[in-house]
Order: structure tokens, then sequence, then C-alpha cells
């Protein structure tokens, strides 16, 4: 999820400089978007995957 966030954050700075503000600002919006779901799955991956296990 990461790369994909990643990709379009290059996507949208590579339309920002050609000067395609409406993609720009779309890819941006999906990029935010999807670091924002990595984010919050990282960190609940990081408390529940810690927790010790029942024998």
């Amino acid at each position: 999820m990461l790369r994909w966030s990643l990709l379009f954050l290059v996507i949208a700075l590579i339309a920002g400089l050609f000067g395609f503000w409406g993609v720009e600002g779309l890819a941006m919006w999906f990029a935010r978007v999807l670091f924002g779901v990595f984010l919050i799955l990282f960190i609940v991956s990081l408390i529940f995957g810690r927790a010790p296990r029942a024998p």
C-alpha cells in the first residue's frame, strides 16, 4: 500500500510539473488517503502483532 501511495505521489508531481492541475489534485488526494490507510494498518499491526499467544 505504501508503494501505491508513493506511485500516486510521483504521478501528482509529474502532472503538476506539466500543468495538469486536475490530475495532480486527484493523484495527491489518492496518495494522502492511501498513506493514511497504510499508517492506520501499520499501527494496528504493531499493537496486535506483539500480543502474547495463549498456550
